[in-house]
Formats: C-alpha cells, sequence, structure tokens
C-alpha cells in the first residue's frame, strides 16, 4: 500500500489545473456582477430569504438586473419563493442557463436540480457517517459550481442567501473574495439580537468587507383593519444594536402575512401589493442598499448620513 509520501506530486490527477481553471472561470463569471452581496442571519427564523426575495424584487422592478444564488443547501427556498420551481434548466455554450423569474430575476438553486419537493439533499458516500464528515467540503463545492458554472452575464446585484449560522462564511471569503459586503437580518428578540451581534462581529473581522446594514424584521403587525401596530417579539433595540456594533441600521419591515402567500405563490410581494406599510418599507430599504453601494464606489460607504 502506498502511502502519501510515496506520491510524486498530484498523482497523475491533474487537481492543481483543475482547481485552477475553476478559480479562473469564476473570477471571469464574477467580473460581470457589479455588486455581490451576502445576505446572512444569526439564527434561522428570522425571515432571511424572505428578505433576500424582497429586495432583490424591489431592484428587479426599478430595471436593474439581478440575480440570487441559493446558498443555503440543505434549506434551499429560492426556487419556491421566485416561482421558478420545476422550471428546466437549459445548458448554454460555457455553463447551466439560471432559472429566470418575474422581471428576468435569475435565480440558482440545488432545488431546480431535485426530482420533487420531498426530495432531501443527501451525498453519496458508502455511509452516511462517511457523508457527514465530507458535508462540509462538497456542501462548498456545490456553491463553487453554482457560481462559477451558471451563466449569469452582466449583473448589476448577485443576492447570495447565506445559511443560518456563521460556519459558512470562512468558505465565502475563499470563493468571493472580491465581495461587495453583507446584510444582516434579525428579528426584534432579545435572542435573536444576542446571536446577530456575534454574526455581525464575524462578518465585520472575518470577511473584512463592508456590513451595509442591519434589517429588522417582523417588527410588529399592522392590524389590516385599523393600521393598529403592536409588538410580534419582546425587545425593540435592534437600532441599538446597530449603533453598538457601528454598522448601518438600514431599517424595519412589519409582518404582514401577504408577504409569506406570495413567496408560497412564488409571486412579487412588491408587485401584488404595493401600497402597504411593508412594501414601502422594502422599497426604502432596497433605496438604502443602493445608495450605500453607490456611495461605496465614490470611496464614502457613511449611510448613517442618510
Amino acid at each position: 500500500m502506498k502511502t502519501y509520501r510515496d506520491i510524486v506530486g498530484d498523482g497523475g490527477s491533474n487537481i492543481v489545473e483543475q482547481v485552477t481553471a475553476q478559480k479562473n472561470r469564476l473570477k471571469a463569471r464574477m467580473d460581470s456582477v457589479r455588486h455581490i452581496v451576502a445576505v446572512m442571519s444569526g439564527k434561522g427564523g428570522v425571515g432571511k430569504s424572505s428578505v433576500v426575495v424582497n429586495l432583490a424584487s424591489a431592484l428587479a422592478l426599478q430595471d436593474y438586473s439581478v440575480g440570487i444564488l441559493d446558498a443555503d443547501i440543505n434549506g434551499a427556498s429560492m426556487a419556491k419563493m421566485t416561482g421558478v420551481r420545476g422550471q428546466a434548466l437549459e445548458t448554454g455554450e460555457t455553463g447551466v442557463m439560471p432559472a429566470m423569474a418575474a422581471r428576468n430575476l435569475k435565480v440558482m438553486s440545488i432545488d431546480l436540480f431535485l426530482p420533487d419537493d420531498s426530495t432531501p439533499v443527501i451525498w453519496d458516500a458508502p455511509t452516511q457517517k462517511d457523508a457527514y464528515t465530507w458535508r462540509g467540503m462538497m456542501e462548498t463545492k456545490a456553491i463553487r459550481e453554482f457560481l462559477s458554472d451558471t451563466e449569469w452575464g452582466e449583473l448589476d446585484f448577485l443576492f447570495i442567501d447565506l445559511p443560518p449560522g456563521t460556519d459558512k462564511l470562512p468558505n465565502m471569503l475563499d470563493l468571493l473574495p472580491q465581495m461587495t459586503g453583507t446584510i444582516i437580518v434579525t428579528i426584534p428578540s432579545e435572542l435573536s439580537q444576542f446571536v446577530v451581534g456575534k454574526s455581525i462581529r464575524m462578518a465585520m473581522e472575518l470577511l473584512r468587507t463592508p456590513v451595509i446594514g442591519l434589517v429588522e424584521n417582523m417588527s410588529a403587525y399592522m392590524c389590516s383593519q385599523c393600521g393598529h401596530e403592536e409588538k410580534l417579539f419582546p425587545g425593540s433595540m435592534v437600532e441599538e444594536l446597530a449603533k453598538r456594533h457601528h454598522v448601518p441600521y438600514l431599517g424595519r419591515i412589519p409582518f404582514d402575512p401577504r408577504v409569506a402567500v406570495c413567496a408560497d405563490e412564488g409571486s412579487f410581494f412588491l408587485e401584488k401589493h404595493g401600497d402597504l406599510p411593508a412594501t414601502i418599507a422594502i422599497e426604502q430599504i432596497a433605496h438604502r442598499v443602493g445608495e450605500f453601494l453607490k456611495q461605496q464606489r465614490s470611496g464614502d460607504t457613511d449611510l448613517r448620513r442618510l
């Protein structure tokens, strides 16, 4: 039996050239994207994916070219939320064409490769214990292939919907060293803010890219009959959390059950409900994100003046 010390070079696998070629392909793809924005949260259940879809659709409705990469491999939801679940993918000259949602929103998700809605992502291995050992590496490889093998074309914005937690951030830094910035989503609860505070520090210290801002989701419930506002969660100091960590506070989005209805339908909430408090809040946050990125290009990233 040979050991690693007995193998000269890469053992004839040509692995170095393969990795180099994929890195070059990834860089070439991302060079056509003006802004790469990762959206993250410290914990699940805060509506992060909903925020991604609504921010992306707000910008698409303004005639920007927008794409979404669903990087939550085991909890993929973008295909359903954007209405492209079941859409057949086509192969172009240099890669796979992304699924096309309304307003030419481009979407890539592992869900588009699964045979039906009940199919889980299970990695092929002699045993699932072995699969668990290699799962992180395989998920990173899948995300790399989605980024490098998808014909994204020219994009103004590419939103990357990260899974909950911070363990995937080092991998994203390796894949996308030219990332424009991050958006962090929380809800008003004290527990969520406790965890999200760690995510802010992680994003600032590890990614070393600007934190575009903090979004407070499901901030309150608005009565559809009288317009009265009631808190959904105890605590309301998200703006203070942003100030404490010296990151911009992008705004608060009130809870509206119609957001969930549109996600289930795969339709754009902003397009169907143009005059609601949640719609106005999302549009304002999208505007602040756009202003932040414009200022970043001119060397001024202080959004707190806006």
